[in-house]
């Protein structure tokens, strides 16, 4: 639309050490909000891990020396991919208090602001980490309550044709539920999340005591000499391992509801000496049982607890699902605030926090996407081929990204800078190419998934760049025709009129009409444009720029964040204060709605400007998403083309 249209917008870039702690609260209580939600994903990995080192397609014997290798690989793997590289380094690197990818991306846009390509490059790059995301959003609930709900076939063999049937009916009824926000489940996510970790590690532990040679792990050397001994092998090995680390982004990608602090203290006080426990005790167990390679997290359990096992972790499947459900609605915001994806529907479950919101478009996409995967593969060992490449590539992206950030953004030396990335990305590679050995194996599902959303959300920001050149070159241009206005012959209607528009320096197509038909100005009107920053918010001193005109005309720019709740009336409020009176019930808002027509030419594919001109045509209205006022809302329509 030519109206009110997210435009990104540089800022200052945040300090290395991020001040932000997070809301108000007791860390104690923090501490445990980040063990129920940031740690769910990467808490249920135990469940299928350790057997997928072990699955045929990998090649590794089952015996004591590759057992207490592969269990080394896990731990070291934790260490230095988890620990050091999340935790320690990339923690800092916050947006105003915000992460994850696209705000990672926003602040290595603004450390290269001076090199326009690089920026360029680097935005493009930092989208397409995003949008692996959607991959994870849909095999994570798949293979978290599939691994889960298999613990059945433990307890009882004859529920192994059930698995698939309640898996499918736990997920429906967690996508049902999504509407009715995560506010009162998410004060129980705490709690249960941190006796699922108890459980990890008490279960483990056990079984170390049996077998304490598997302690032995601990030497990372037992880790190299099982990678040396696979040889070209040793990327299917790779491609399991990875399994242990998936949910790591999820760290940085919510330290905004949390801070920095309380995450980095659940991780080293709980999540990492339980899942080293466990992973360790599984190792144990098959050094003394072999024959428990058929689910050996499972097999950690006498029988009379394998029930109440089977019931934690499918409880825990569902929080580390409603985790990275709630992170594809939060990231969903974000694109469409920096201008990569149309409005959609956003509605806010809690009056209390702004970050829980629910996209009802995204959230029966994923249902769908869910169940189909569900369907095609059937078994959590026939996901974890998908699953791990989408995440691998989203940590390579994040590690580029953090180069600019080091470098550029905190001025550390190159040579240090340069260093650390390179050995990130040592790893990184290896992981990648772990994961890309199972590409045929269901790898291609995450990566056409991510294609596919990247290809629209670039399709998205170039179609509106276009639009926007479109009108800045068949409009007229603002201030002079003011300079040119007569208004002693045209009638002043006294109210205000609000002209929404995406270049603030042309005229409005619904003013030039409201003269041309009705031949009448409002007592007041103000050229609106509403821009959005590449940081998560905008203080409200910084919120309103008003610019008179003269001839009763005003210029006023409203900025938000990306993550920020554009209230436009309430925003308007603030221009009172700056000599500009908008009275609420005494103003209408003159929207244009935009028909895109494709044009043969240089600006894009034809295929790319019809999906550009469907997506438009298809955008949620503007009024719900800028919260206008339905009773002072009027529209008019205009051709643009591209």
């Amino acid at each position: 639309m030519t109206d009110i249209q997210p435009t990104a917008a540089t800022t200052n870039a945040a300090a290395p050490a991020g001040a932000h702690t997070g809301p108000h609260k007791g860390w104690a209580a923090l501490t445990m909000g980040a063990i129920g939600v940031v740690y769910g994903d990467i808490g249920t990995s135990p469940l299928y891990t350790v057997k997928e080192v072990f699955a045929p397609i990998t090649g590794v014997a089952l015996d004591a020396v590759n057992i207490i290798g592969a269990v080394s690989c896990i731990f070291w793997a934790l260490m230095l991919v988890v620990t050091l590289k999340y935790v320690v380094l990339i923690l800092r690197a916050d947006n105003h208090g915000e992460g994850g990818g696209l705000a990672l991306t926003a602040l290595a846009a603004h450390a290269v602001a001076s090199r326009p390509a690089l920026r360029r490059a680097l935005l493009l790059l930092g989208v397409f980490g995003a949008t692996l995301f959607y991959g994870d959003s849909v095999i994570t609930p798949a293979i978290s309550v599939l691994g889960a709900v298999e613990g059945l076939e433990v307890a009882t063999p004859a529920l192994k044709a059930y698995v698939v049937p309640i898996s499918l009916a736990v997920l429906l009824g967690l996508f049902i539920v999504q509407h009715f926000g995560t506010a009162a489940v998410g004060r129980v996510f705490g709690p249960i999340l941190a006796i699922w970790f108890v459980t990890l590690a008490v279960s483990g532990a056990v079984h170390i005591a049996a077998q304490p040679a598997v302690l032995a792990a601990l030497n990372p050397l037992n880790a190299y000499h099982f990678l040396l001994a696979r040889s070209w092998h040793v990327f299917a090995a790779v491609g399991a391992i990875v399994l242990a680390l998936t949910g790591a982004e999820a760290l940085y990608a919510d330290m905004g509801h949390f801070g920095r602090r309380p995450i980095q203290i659940a991780w080293t006080g709980l999540v990492l000496p339980s899942l080293a426990l466990n992973y360790m005790g599984q190792g144990a167990l098959l050094m003394a049982d072999p024959g428990a390679i058929e689910n050996p997290f499972f097999r950690l359990f006498p029988p009379l607890l394998i029930w109440p096992a089977v019931l934690l972790a499918t409880l825990a499947a569902i929080i580390a699902s409603q985790a990275v459900v709630s992170g594809a609605y939060s990231m969903t915001r974000q694109a469409i605030q920096l201008g990569f994806l149309p409005r959609m529907m956003v509605r806010h479950t809690s009056a209390h926090a702004a970050g829980q919101i629910y996209l009802p478009a995204v959230n029966w996409t994923l249902l769908v996407s869910v169940v189909v995967a569900v369907l095609h593969f059937g078994s959590s060992s026939a996901l974890a081929g998908a699953y791990g490449i989408a995440v691998t590539m989203t940590m390579m992206t994040t590690t580029v990204l953090t180069y600019f950030v080091v470098r550029q953004g905190w001025g550390l030396p190159r040579a240090v800078a340069g260093a650390s990335t390179l050995f990130f990305l040592v790893i990184d590679a290896l992981l990648v190419a772990g994961c890309a050995v199972k590409f045929f194996d269901g790898g291609w599902f995450p990566l056409v998934m991510g294609l596919a959303m990247f290809v629209v959300m670039s399709t998205w920001n170039r179609g509106r760049a276009l639009t926007l050149e479109a009108v800045h070159r068949d409009g007229v241009e603002l201030q002079p025709f003011l300079d040119s206005l007569d208004t002693s012959g045209i009638s002043r209607a006294s109210r205000v009129a609000v002209y929404a528009v995406a270049d603030p320096s042309t005229l409005p197509q619904a003013l030039l009409h409201n003269l041309k038909h009705n031949q009448t100005l409002h007592e007041s009107n103000v050229i609106l444009t509403v821009r959005f920053r590449d940081v998560p918010w905008v203080g409200v001193d910084e919120r309103a720029q008003v610019e008179a005109l003269g001839h009763g005309f005003w210029r006023v720019t409203l900025s938000f964040g990306f993550m920020d709740t554009p209230d436009v009336p309430r925003a308007l409020k603030l221009c009172e204060g700056k000599g500009l009176a908008i009275p609420p019930f005494e103003t209408s808002y003159f929207l244009s709605r935009e028909t895109i027509v494709p044009t043969p030419g240089p600006g894009m594919a034809q295929w790319r400007e019809k999906l550009f001109a469907t997506m438009n045509r298809n955008a949620s209205s503007i009024v719900e998403y800028f919260r206008l006022p339905d009773n002072a809302v009027v529209e008019l329509g205009t051709r643009v083309q591209i």
